[in-house]
């Protein structure tokens, strides 16, 4: 049976939206984009990196898929944090998207998300 294991960016003051650059999120008129990088270090990149090595697959929902299809298949494989992203599984939970975008191995989760999840948590890895 799969563990699932949530991973996420928050602030303290419980802003998750647009973490990576200015221009990741804007909706809404968030204009604080790329709050967290000034708070990423060496060993913080080293425990994410080290979170990211033992997992075997990703869940994401439609808009971080999204972002993260927008940039990640265009970085080499010698980011370590690409290598892993690229190569592993995603599972896409929407309700919005027809297809997944082209990012390689990328599948859609359609209909029940809910149970689509707990079929995944009951395979293997």
């Amino acid at each position: 049976m799969r563990k699932l294991t949530v991973s996420e960016f928050v602030s303290l003051d419980g802003v998750m939206q647009g973490p990576g650059g200015a221009d990741e999120d804007t909706e809404g008129g968030f204009r604080h984009g790329g709050w967290q990088m000034s708070y990423i270090d060496d060993v913080a990149g080293q425990r994410i990196g080290a979170s990211m090595a033992q997992t075997g697959a990703f869940l994401l929902g439609r808009r971080t898929y999204e972002i993260f299809a927008s940039y990640w298949p265009n970085q080499s494989d010698d980011d370590p944090f690409a290598k892993i992203l690229n190569g592993l599984p995603k599972y896409v939970a929407s309700t919005t998207l027809g297809e997944p975008l082209a990012w390689q191995n990328s599948t859609l989760l359609q209909g029940d998300v809910a149970k689509a999840v707990a079929e995944l948590k009951e395979g293997e890895g």
